[in-house]
């Protein structure tokens, strides 16, 4: 995308602020040029949050349940998903995913519980509860 082509439209998402975005400028070099964002990226953005809340709340019932374990309610709630909470936890993706059973959770080590805790910016208590 050239410089002069950056989108400027606003994006409610941003709240006002913008975002830096690389754009060709007329020289042929990179440059970082501010944007407020398009249309087109804040009906994306807004689609996404929505299918993560959406599963959100199916991980909550399924919780409170007995079903699944807080983890994956946590998880989406925080906008994340099982690839991402991995990266965080340093975890592999077949682990997080095996944690998400109720009776696997109950038995998690408290230095594994604090990393999922501090992964989620949530306390520790409030990891092991549904709203």
């Amino acid at each position: 995308m050239r410089e002069r082509d950056v989108p400027q439209e606003g994006n409610a998402a941003l709240g006002g602020r913008r975002k830096a975005v690389y754009a060709l400028a007329e020289d042929g070099k990179l440059r970082i040029v501010p944007s407020r964002g398009w249309e087109t990226e804040e009906i994306v953005t807004r689609q996404a949050v929505e299918d993560l809340e959406r599963r959100a709340e199916a991980a909550r019932i399924r919780a409170l349940a007995g079903e699944a374990s807080p983890l994956e309610y946590h998880m989406y709630r925080a906008r994340m998903d099982v690839a991402l909470l991995s990266q965080t936890t340093g975890l592999w993706g077949w682990r997080v995913r095996r944690h998400f059973r109720p009776r696997v959770f109950e038995r998690l080590r408290l230095r594994l519980r604090e990393r999922y805790a501090e992964a989620l910016g949530i306390s520790l208590e409030a990891l092991g509860k549904v709203e």
